[in-house]
């Protein structure tokens, strides 16, 4: 199992305080996975931030944003014969991030 853990920096405001496309980034980053997307959950917070999770059958995807700091949170966790890299690169792109941070932790089953 592969746990990415992520943050999104120098994102534009509009993009992390939509509440829509922000829910929309997560069905397609699961798409990208080649993940099997359950349910998607969102809330949107005054006066700005989203935070969601794409429930998936090989675990999830989440993120949490900060609009008036141009940062994201995020993080794609899989098992299974799926690519979680795929899914981060995707929403790095989607979010129009300028830069970020990474770290990629193997979780073996025990």
């Amino acid at each position: 199992m592969k746990h990415i853990l992520f943050t999104l920096m120098q994102c534009p405001y509009h993009l992390l305080d939509d509440e829509a496309f922000i829910r929309a980034v997560l069905v397609n980053a699961s798409e990208c996975s080649g993940s099997t997307l359950l349910a998607v959950s969102s809330h949107k917070f005054s006066p700005h931030g989203v935070t969601a999770v794409a429930l998936l059958a090989e675990s999830h995807i989440s993120i949490h944003t900060w609009p008036e700091k141009g940062t994201a949170v995020c993080d794609v966790f899989t098992c299974g014969e799926t690519n979680p890299t795929a899914a981060s690169v995707y929403m790095y792109d989607a979010l129009e991030s300028k830069s970020h941070t990474t770290e990629t932790i193997e979780r073996p089953l025990l």
